[in-house]
């Protein structure tokens, strides 16, 4: 079961596709997080959810809000990836070892060993405020957390 509104959001420690460390409590207190899970690198509708998310990385920049994609994949597959795309600043990060580790935390891992495809939007005193689990073949939308964000 997915992680709920309301409860405090579990810490994570994930490298991004240039390895460095991203922690959610390097933002408590500074800024709203957003994590855009995604199932597999290297598939249509996951690099349409990320490049969404990269063309709105400025709507986000207005609202205080940190964005990151979230995945299953190792950090070098991240990195080719995110070159391939064309993401620019957008950080996705590699929930690989061990394996879909945060993904499990947050109510998200799937059986397969791949994440639901989901949203979930943290305000900066670490609360879950917004979360919303798509179906497999759905493409998250940055209108729907950027609505919820103006609401906080």
């Amino acid at each position: 079961m997915a992680i709920e509104v309301g409860q405090k959001a579990p810490e994570f420690g994930l490298k991004d596709q240039n390895g460095e460390l991203v922690k959610l409590s390097d933002y408590l207190g500074k800024k709203n997080v957003v994590l855009s899970f995604h199932p597999l690198a290297w598939t249509s509708v996951c690099a349409a959810q990320m490049l969404h998310l990269h063309f709105a990385e400025e709507e986000f920049a207005k609202r205080d809000t940190e964005v990151f994609g979230v995945s299953v994949d190792s950090v070098p597959s991240k990195a080719a990836w995110a070159k391939a795309l064309g993401l620019g600043n957008l950080r996705i990060l590699a929930d690989f070892h061990p394996k879909g580790n945060m993904a499990e935390k947050y109510g998200l891992l799937r059986r397969e060993g791949f994440s639901e495809r989901a949203v979930v939007l943290i305000d900066k005193g670490g609360v879950v405020r917004w979360v919303k689990v798509y179906p497999m073949k759905e493409v998250p939308m940055p209108q729907e957390v950027l609505e919820a964000i103006d609401r906080l």
